[in-house]
């Protein structure tokens, strides 16, 4: 399947938002954990906001998710249509 017929379904782009939203959440409860000890949402949260700033913190975060979302939705509708 070529890469415009795949990103032009609808159910590619679900895949790539529920993903990258999943990884996101894996990822900084980790990242969470290792840094503060535990589960301080708080903390973590401002620890993040200081060091780079709201801005730059949700555009890392939304590139992150949206760059890891793609990568492995487009594996997975690639592999699917290869099976068929």
């Amino acid at each position: 399947m070529k890469f415009k017929t795949i990103i032009r379904q609808k159910a590619f782009w679900k895949s790539v938002f529920w993903l990258g939203f999943f990884f996101l959440l894996v990822y900084n409860f980790g990242v969470m954990f290792f840094e503060t000890g535990g589960i301080h949402p708080s903390e973590f949260i401002e620890s993040k906001i200081e060091e780079a700033g709201i801005v730059r913190f949700l555009l890392a975060q939304l590139i992150g998710g949206f760059c890891y979302g793609f990568i492995l939705a487009f594996g997975q509708f690639h592999l699917n249509q290869k099976k068929r």
